[in-house]
């Protein structure tokens, strides 16, 4: 007994002879019923009750997609198949064969032509990788992503000088950092359905190719306008990395390993931040001048290029399609399919159906909007301290430029620390699982997110009350407190991005679209009105007012830590473990 999937004709369904059934199996070969997750001709949410949602382990993608009907239903959510056939389920007669043939006879039952992986041990599947394969795969992405967040700070010491050679204010300036950052914001809502349709590979080839070009673009620019609108497309189109890796992340690792991982990666994007406007400085009032930070961008967007030509596609549905290429070459035999094959997408069903998920979760998932909304918050500190650190060492210690930036050392090793910290918590947690069985859950992952959310408003008082006493606190005062608000920065959206790809796992990279773009939003946003409040506030009052906010969000994860598996029971878009 099956279910059938949402259909608004079920006479359709017949003349096709295609049984859109929901059939699962256990490794043992039973089976039973469970119903499907989408929309009905209604529109109310149908929830899996069981099926892609059924007790998730570390290999749990592998035993979906070797059962070939739970990978098709996996792949027409991720194309949101169920929308486009309502949409295109007409009155309208059927076009004609042509030259008075008749119509074919249906073909075969399609399950014995549809490729899956070959159990859960499968060689191809990208979880079962040598370890050293996937630290391969690992760095080459990372490399990737460490180039787009290196970029999007390494511009700051720049300001100055773009300001004096155009005849602009350091705000005008400023958006050079802000306009990449909102590049930010837009490109991965694109490159993220992008990725789970045609895989991650061409996102990221496309996205470093155009990293790489309009950086060099930036660098060779002869008018301020130029250097605006390059340094948007940089950020826009060089995003794709950062919805790419972690959903790449998710592919080859299991729920037990995957937190290291995704530690690496959130060090990655908040270390190149940091050490940019180090390097940036040096190199702005060197005789190289401004024009080589954006040289040596480009040089680096070139390697990372580079780099993916040798990167293994692995996203799961797409290594099926590579399969059953390879099986219909070596066979001849042309009806051989992967499930991701049965559903094909014009350009405007993929804007429509599939480019608008990511905003769509955004704006209907709780856990996603508000987890969103911490990270963002916290994004945008990174951001701000580009003009805070400046304001403080510069102005109030009198320290030359590139001296000034030293003190980011502070939050690097903060960060470095929150790092440890977070991959012994991974370690120690799943040590207790294995000797107590207890589930696994990702609100397990929330836990190092609450001590970050203590350790981090402290840091930012520290900063800003130290900070303002120029004249009568040493620079090692406020330079250490970039131990608090780094290890409080990296444990907080660490976590709070594992948490969700855990709770969005088949849809980890639009989780990630839209996450990043509200923190990319926010990240655009802090650095223009900065330096405004600091000069207004006072750098004082003004880190109580942040200071205070980030208090006030301390609660966020420690409700969902008690209450996020019952809202993930409610969604229509997460995982129920």
């Amino acid at each position: 007994m099956s279910l059938q999937e949402p259909s608004s004709s079920s006479k359709r369904l017949e003349d096709s002879s295609v049984s859109r059934e929901s059939q699962t199996h256990d490794e043992f070969g039973s089976s039973t019923s469970k119903s499907t997750m989408d929309y009905d001709p209604q529109g109310s949410p149908v929830q899996y009750d069981a099926g892609l949602q059924d007790e998730v382990d570390c290999d749990v993608l592998s035993k979906i997609e070797s059962d070939v009907n739970l990978s098709r239903e996996l792949s027409r959510k991720l194309t949101n198949a169920f929308a486009v056939e309502q949409d295109t389920d007409t009155l309208a007669p059927l076009l004609p064969m042509g030259n008075g043939r008749p119509y074919p006879p249906q073909a075969p039952d399609r399950e014995q032509f549809t490729v899956a992986f070959d159990g859960p041990n499968d060689p191809l599947f990208p979880q079962n990788w040598a370890t050293r394969k996937k630290i391969r795969m690992c760095l080459l992405i990372g490399l990737n992503a460490f180039c787009v967040a290196f970029g999007s700070a390494v511009f700051s010491p720049a300001i100055p000088y773009i300001s004096a050679q155009y005849g602009v204010i350091n705000v005008v300036s400023t958006l050079s950092v802000s306009l990449f950052v909102i590049g930010f914001a837009t490109g991965p809502v694109v490159w993220a359905p992008l990725s789970e349709l045609y895989g991650r590979k061409p996102v990221l080839f496309v996205s470093s190719l155009g990293f790489m070009l309009f950086s060099f673009a930036v660098a060779t620019a002869q008018d301020i306008q130029t250097i605006m609108i390059c340094r948007f497309f940089t950020g826009a189109i060089g995003s794709g990395p950062m919805v790419v890796v972690p959903a790449g992340f998710a592919d080859m690792f299991g729920s037990g390993s995957r937190g290291i991982a995704i530690t690496i990666f959130g060090m990655t994007i908040f270390c190149g931040p940091l050490l940019a406007p180090i390097i940036g400085a040096f190199i702005a009032k060197s005789y190289l001048g401004w024009r080589w930070i954006e040289y040596i961008l480009g040089m680096l967007g070139a390697a990372g290029f580079i780099s993916v030509f040798f990167y293994q596609e692995t996203h799961h549905p797409i290594i099926l399609v590579n399969k059953a290429v390879t099986l219909r070459r070596r066979t001849g035999n042309w009806m051989i399919q992967a499930p991701h094959e049965e559903v094909t997408l014009s350009i405007k069903e993929i804007c429509e159906k599939n480019i608008t998920r990511p905003l769509k979760m955004l704006f209907t998932e709780p856990i996603l909007l508000l987890i969103s909304i911490y990270t963002a918050f916290i994004y945008g500190i990174l951001y701000l301290f580009l003009t805070a650190y400046p304001l403080v060492f510069n102005k109030g210690y009198h320290m030359t430029q590139g001296v000034a930036e030293l003190p980011y050392f502070g939050l690097i090793i903060g960060q470095l620390l929150g790092g440890a910290f977070l991959i012994w918590y991974e370690l120690s947690y799943n040590r207790k699982i294995e000797r107590s069985g207890i589930k696994r859950t990702p609100e397990a992952r929330l836990v190092p997110s609450i001590v970050g959310g203590i350790a981090f408003p402290i840091g930012l008082l520290w900063f800003c009350w130290s900070g303002y006493y120029a004249d009568e606190v040493h620079w090692i005062v406020p330079t250490l407190s970039g131990l608090f608000s780094g290890f409080g920065l990296i444990t907080i959206f660490n976590q709070c991005l594992n948490y969700l790809v855990d709770a969005y796992l088949v849809f980890a990279a639009s989780a990630m679209a839209a996450n990043t773009f509200l923190r990319s939003s926010f990240g655009a946003c802090f650095p223009l009105f900065a330096g405004y409040m600091f000069e207004a506030m006072g750098i004082n009052w003004a880190g109580l007012l942040i200071g205070l906010f980030a208090a006030c969000l301390i609660p966020l994860p420690i409700i969902f830590y008690f209450y996020g598996e019952r809202i993930r029971h409610k969604s229509k878009y997460a995982f129920v473990y």
